[in-house]
């Protein structure tokens, strides 16, 4: 039997690089975290002593910070003992089965709330991105176009941050909890534009705070129409059961119309109502789960 013997990494690309694989499997958030705060903390031991060649930089920082490998473990180790906003998903399993397991899953309900909530976030988000690329585009050609290019640049990068923190309280998924670092040379000007304008995250989170309208649209439109007609049909029912007065009113079919004026029909609404509710959470569950996979590919940079 024989064991592949990892060489020492003597850049700092090649430490990320083999950082990133041994966190091979964990969430992308906490991938993109761990490679952020080592590139922060590598290359600040390099600009200390600049001097020193990357490779000799290396073999000190890993005698104190660790090999990749062993990074790797302590930020697993440590990710597993901070608790998240929702319970592990082990624990929620036996709950978690059948129609109505739903009802004891906290992310349904997380992910209805970022469903109410997504019309005001998208509105702002794709305003926000519009109006900033439209006043780039215009003010390039003056001295403070490209100053304000870069900040509005910046302004993207805390805003994907504070939508990754929404997702993770409401969703339930690990998202990057800091700014990605600067970048390696970007120190100029010139340098700042290049890194920025070549960064795929930039475009990606671009991409996500235009694609979020129609998104948030949906959503909320999707959220309201459910919560009307399920919480509608339920609250009007035992309304009537409990004044004695229904106020269902289906003229066009007098059966039906009779029946909703009977404690049965008034009970059968109730039920009715409570069941789609249930498949609102159902719903929400899937939505907030696959919104979570686009947050994941268009904002997390590792």
């Amino acid at each position: 039997m024989t064991t592949t013997t990892v060489q020492p990494p003597e850049t700092i690309a090649g430490y990320l690089r083999q950082l990133r694989d041994a966190l091979m499997g964990a969430t992308p958030g906490l991938i993109a975290d761990a490679l952020a705060d080592c590139e922060d903390h590598l290359r600040g031991e390099l600009a200390s002593k600049p001097e020193r060649s990357e490779a000799d930089m290396l073999r000190a920082v890993i005698d104190s910070y660790g090999t990749p490998a062993e990074v790797a473990e302590e930020y697993r180790s440590r990710e597993a003992t901070i608790a998240g906003p929702f319970p592990a998903p082990k624990s929620l399993k036996g709950r978690q089965r059948g129609f109505f397991g739903v009802l004891g899953d906290p992310r349904a309900y997380g992910a209805l709330l970022y469903m109410l909530l997504s019309l005001v976030t998208g509105i702002f988000f794709f305003l926000w991105a519009v109006t900033g690329l439209a006043l780039s585009a215009a003010l390039f050609i003056l001295i403070i176009g490209i100053p304000f290019a870069l900040l509005f640049i910046a302004s993207v990068r805390v805003l994907s941050l504070v939508e990754g923190r929404i997702i993770e309280g409401l969703l339930g998924v690990r998202m990057p909890r800091r700014l990605p670092p600067a970048g390696v040379n970007e120190y100029g000007l010139g340098a700042r534009i290049k890194n920025a304008l070549l960064d795929a995250r930039t475009w990606s989170s671009l991409f996500y705070l235009v694609l979020m309208l129609p998104l948030g649209v949906a959503y909320s439109v999707c959220a309201i129409i459910g919560l009307t007609f399920s919480l509608g049909f339920a609250g009007t029912a035992l309304w009537g059961l409990l004044t004695n007065q229904s106020q269902f009113a289906i003229s066009d079919v007098p059966w039906l119309d009779h029946l909703l004026h009977t404690a049965p029909g008034l009970i059968l609404m109730v039920v009715v109502g409570a069941l789609l509710f249930v498949a609102l959470l159902h719903l929400a569950r899937a939505v907030g789960w696959l919104h979570a996979r686009i947050a994941e590919t268009l904002l997390v940079r590792i």
